[in-house]
């Protein structure tokens, strides 16, 4: 997958595309290759790169949702737990299973709860992974030493999906490309083209070289999660704002905090959402937050309020007491909430997801989570076969293997992420053995990755490399500050970065690293 080849192809093309696809988050690029899988020749364009806003900043769970089993949403849960399954199935090199401690301090905390977690177990049905089970004080302690025991009485263990976001974005990104899709990261939408009051395209723009394009496709489909309306005021000016969004933040620890291969979920917190304490990486992180926002940014920061909120219910489940200082990165994301009228907070609006069809054709799609991508895709696809007039054909999703699925790993190894692919990565180590090294002491990250995602994925910024293709950024925003010299010199290399550009490039990846950093 290579940007220029992408361009060249885009210029190839003959013809309007059956469909364009405005967003490369989780939405656009399941639909990219949704559509592209049944055949159908796709374009997509993402103004800044893969992932870059929600998709890579979840909780970083594939999971039906026990919250939503409470609320007696069984429909959402029933769905999401079967796409859980079909994930951990087509993609098994970034999608595992991972064990989910509730404990309890209360006597009548294990009988709630347990009973609802053996409807969870149930729903799944055959796509279910492990049983939840009992666990004595004891066990809890023997498998979470770090949890507070004062009160403790027992608790259940139950298992959902754990993934890497912004990793499986970019194979997404491979397998829609491997089906003859079009895909440009870096390529603003600067509005819609019409005639005859119909979509019939997209004007883009080239981020890089401000290059203009005119793409015509014979449906357009706007997946752009919280920046949804932006689109649709494109398309009609007065059209009624549909997405509220709502901020979620993470904290990462470093794993002393919590050893071991258990995480915690806590229920309810004192703003009614679930806290979760999850190993990923070699890191711990607590999150999430819910917080409602008036305006969706492409670099969401989390508010002062939302850092003490999760210090002091980390502080309340683990023996040793979290401080700022402690902190290793702390990033936010937005939900794109459906609105709906008479919500008295964000907790209380629509996780399902929304399709609206404009009166120009122009599609839109926005809410649900990652876990539910597919069947969003599938949806959306379904949709824009009926207004594009291109034939309806079969879905083939459910059975398609994601690029880079590999069965035989070690999940220890840094390269597992990779799948299949991290053989090609060993070879460039082993062509060049000056890329063998890592980019920094502190960070698993390779020469040779940076030279992959280059070649192969592609990373066009710092940015791209150290916060989507590796997941630096998150894991340990200082050390990942420290990197971007070493990074930005690498990609000089290969795209031809003059010095100039390249010190841009490292300033600019600093003054994003630093809102990854807690002051405290």
């Amino acid at each position: 997958m290579n940007r220029e080849r992408m361009l060249s192809q885009l210029a190839a093309h003959s013809g309007p595309f059956d469909i364009a696809i405005i967003g490369g988050g989780a939405t656009g690029l399941g639909a990219a290759v949704d559509a592209a899988s049944r055949g159908h020749s796709v374009v997509l364009v993402e103004q800044s790169d893969f992932a870059k806003g929600t998709s890579s900043r979840s909780t970083k769970l594939v999971h039906g949702g026990v919250r939503y089993l409470k609320q007696g949403n069984v429909s959402l849960v029933l769905e999401a737990l079967r796409e859980r399954g079909l994930l951990v199935r087509n993609a098994p090199h970034l999608v595992h299973s991972l064990a989910f401690v509730i404990p309890s301090y209360h006597w009548w905390e294990g009988p709630f709860y347990g009973i609802g977690l053996k409807m969870y177990d149930a729903l799944a049905g055959q796509l279910g992974l492990e049983p939840s089970r009992w666990l004595t004080r004891a066990e809890i302690m023997d498998q979470l030493p770090t949890l507070e025991a004062e009160g403790l009485d027992g608790g259940i263990v139950y298992h959902d999906g754990q993934f890497d976001d912004a990793r499986l974005a970019i194979h997404l990104a491979r397998t829609a490309a491997n089906h003859g899709a079009v895909l440009l990261n870096h390529t603003r939408c600067r509005g819609l083209m019409k005639e005859n009051g119909h979509v019939i395209g997209i004007k883009a723009e080239c981020v890089e070289t401000g290059r203009q394009h005119e793409i015509r496709a014979k449906c357009v489909i706007n997946a752009t999660g919280v920046f949804v309306d932006d689109v649709r005021h494109m398309d009609d000016a007065k059209a009624d704002r549909i997405v509220a969004p709502s901020q979620g933040v993470h904290l990462v620890l470093p794993r002393e905090f919590l050893p071991g291969d258990s995480a915690i979920m806590i229920p309810k917190t004192d703003d009614g959402r679930v806290l979760f304490a999850v190993p990923w990486h070699g890191c711990v992180i607590i999150g999430t937050t819910d917080t409602p926002v008036d305006h969706a940014t492409v670099e969401p920061r989390a508010l002062p309020e939302e850092t003490d909120f999760l210090l002091k219910h980390a502080a309340r489940y683990l023996t040793r007491d979290p401080r700022p200082g402690d902190v290793l990165s702390i990033f936010a994301g937005l939900r794109p909430l459906v609105a709906m009228k008479n919500a008295e907070s964000t907790a209380a609006l629509s996780r399902d997801h929304t399709i609206l069809v404009s009166a120009s054709g122009l599609i839109t799609i926005t809410g649900g989570k990652w876990t539910t991508y597919r069947r969003m895709a599938e949806d959306v696809v379904d949709h824009a076969e009926l207004i594009a007039g291109i034939g309806v054909r079969r879905c083939v999703t459910h059975d398609l293997m994601i690029h880079g699925s590999a069965t035989v790993l070690d999940p220890q190894d840094p390269l597992a992420v990779y799948g299949s692919d991290a053989a090609e990565i060993r070879e460039l180590a082993r062509q060049a053995p000056e890329w063998a090294g890592k980019v920094h002491p502190r960070l698993d990250l390779t020469c040779a990755e940076v030279i992959f995602h280059v070649r192969h994925e592609m990373a066009r910024t710092v940015g791209d490399v150290l916060a989507r293709r590796s997941r630096s950024l998150l894991l340990n925003a200082q050390a990942s500050m420290s990197a971007a010299p070493r990074v930005a010199a690498l990609m000089a290399s290969e795209l031809g970065w003059d010095a100039e550009t390249t010190a841009h490039q490292v300033e600019r990846f600093r003054q994003l690293a630093c809102g990854y950093i807690l002051e405290g």
